[in-house]
């Protein structure tokens, strides 16, 4: 072993080993060496932070030190060697165990008791250095998160544009991944078909390396992606003020498919009426089958009589029903002839303009009267009575108003049901296969098939709707309105209500969506059994 030495040198990070710092230090335990007459037999050059345990290099070469491999180490500086404590006692270990320590930059004598204690307070110096560096660098990421930037590395989909600014979504991954999010929250894909999801449509993670398992669960939990910031290591959550990539709504679905005890499968066929008819005799769903070309239904429940239908039989039998819920050309004008007739009457009762002035007499009148409170000119018992009839009068208006309200989105939405339902067969043809089986879900709530009968029947909204929309044939409705001559309050809130529910609304929108793709086609004549079967 004789005058053998190791020589160690360190710096914090991989980018500073680019520079001069290693080869400044090389050089200078070079020059102690060969003043002190010593030899290095082996070189240990790191690029990690000094300030945690477990560095490899330096926990290797302690080893072979202990094992002695060697006389002693030359460190250039003392914070080169250790900046946390119990590093720098494993330091001290070796001097106790009769290993040489030297110190090129430093004038310490680490044989003598003064010299041990002069490295041992530049060793504590080095350390609480270490822990304030910490808590400043602490402290300004969390002014950077209260001020809703993300002092860390954008995720993907996302890129970093420096200090002080926002993150911002990258033009080519950041739909992409906006694209995983939606097919993960269809509920059909798994982390695995994912993956191959994302490398079909060309999402890469950093340097292009292909996205793995790991990264995508961490993306699809990321609430990054939807405008908070969540750190994991104190387990607070900030409003961070980049753009998010996804909705909420989105991301919650997301959560509930993942907190799912199955994973979903990937259809492979999309048949038209999958998990739509149910056999009347056991309850079971009609499973879809594709034989020699065509699609099947069949009940899968053994010694279940019901038949088995061609997809073009029930998608006949559909477009019969739908064909029911028309309203005629005729019927269609006069109802909305009767709407324009009847719109003028009441406005002209719940006119906006008199309301308004109205309105504003009120509180000029409110405002005189408490002038003559404060002056004395009147009592406080007066006031009030006075006051309380202006209020009445008020509220009067108020209600007035609000029915004005509700007549003029009756009139809208009675209009826009008159479109809905001049042709429901029309918008069923124009329609994909998935919009398909939305239309009947939002129409029908009984669906079965029995022997080779379909069975359909509409939801209450249905037929909700269309006895409000009878009333502007001008005859009155048993069991439901009065004609619309006749209509009074109560009757236009009954109306209200019903053609502003929640399926209407969502039979408008699925429509909406089918006919914009569909703007040029023109709409055909009344269906016959050759526009049936061209439809299927």
């Amino acid at each position: 072993m004789n005058n053998q030495y190791f020589a160690y040198i360190r710096v914090s990070t991989v980018k500073q080993g680019e520079g001069v710092s290693l080869e400044a230090q090389r050089e200078a335990i070079e020059r102690y060496a060969l003043n002190q007459g010593l030899s290095i037999s082996r070189w240990f050059e790191e690029k990690e932070t000094a300030a945690k345990q477990g560095r490899p290099l330096f926990t290797e070469m302690i080893k072979a030190l202990k094992t002695g491999k060697a006389k002693g180490v030359i460190m250039h500086k003392i914070d080169r060697s250790a900046r946390n404590l119990r590093d720098w006692a494993t330091v001290g270990d070796l001097s106790d165990a009769g290993l040489d320590v030297h110190f090129a930059a430093e004038s310490v004598d680490f044989t003598s008791r003064g010299g041990r204690l002069t490295a041992d307070i530049q060793a504590v110096i080095a350390a609480d250095y270490i822990r304030n560096l910490r808590e400043e660098t602490r402290k300004g990421m969390n002014g950077r998160l209260k001020q809703g930037l993300y002092p860390f590395k954008a995720p993907i989909g996302y890129v970093n544009n420096g200090r002080g600014k926002a993150k911002t979504i990258c033009p080519r991954k950041g739909p992409l991944v906006k694209k995983l999010f939606q097919l993960y929250a269809s509920g059909e894909h798994s982390f695995n078909s994912l993956v191959q999801a994302a490398n079909e449509i060309g999402l890469t993670g950093d340097k292009g390396r292909p996205v793995g398992k790991t990264m995508i669960e961490k993306m699809l939990c990321n609430p990054f992606y939807i405008g908070l910031m969540h750190i994991q290591s104190t387990q607070k959550t900030y409003s961070g003020i980049h753009e998010p990539l996804i909705s909420v709504d989105t991301f919650d679905q997301v959560a509930a498919v993942r907190a799912g005890k199955y994973v979903k499968k990937r259809v492979t066929y999309s048949h038209r009426f999958r998990r739509i008819f149910s056999c009347a005799d056991c309850g079971k769903r009609f499973i879809a089958e594709r034989q020699k070309g065509f699609v099947y239904y069949r009940c899968h429940t053994s010694l279940c009589p019901s038949a088995t239908l061609r997809e073009e039989v029930i998608e006949n039998a559909v477009t019969r029903q739908l064909e029911r819920l028309k309203v005629t050309a005729d019927a269609a004008t006069l109802i909305e002839k009767n709407i324009r007739n009847w719109t003028p009457s009441v406005t002209r009762t719940n006119n906006r303009g008199l309301q308004a002035a109205s309105i504003k007499d009120i509180e000029a009148k409110k405002e005189k009267l408490l002038d003559a409170l404060i002056s004395g000119t009147i009592d406080k018992e007066t006031y009030e009575k006075r006051h309380f009839k202006l209020l009445l009068e008020e509220k009067k208006i108020d209600e007035k108003a609000e029915e004005t309200n509700k007549v003029e989105t009756i009139v809208h939405k009675a209009t826009e049901l008159v479109e809905l339902f001049k042709n429901p067969y029309f918008t069923y043809s124009l329609a994909n296969d998935d919009e398909k089986r939305q239309f009947l879900e939002i129409l029908y709530s009984n669906r079965k098939i029995s022997g080779r009968n379909i069975e359909l029947t509409t939801k209450n909204w249905v037929s909700e709707a269309l006895s409000a929309l009878a009333v502007f044939l001008g005859d009155p409705v048993p069991d439901a309105f009065r004609s619309y001559t006749e209509l009074g309050l109560q009757d236009i809130e009954g109306i209200h209500d019903t053609l502003c529910c929640a399926e209407l609304n969502q039979y408008a929108a699925l429509c909406q969506a089918i006919r914009s793709r569909q703007s040029n086609t023109e709409l055909p004549e009344t269906p016959t059994e050759d526009s049936y079967r061209q439809a299927a």
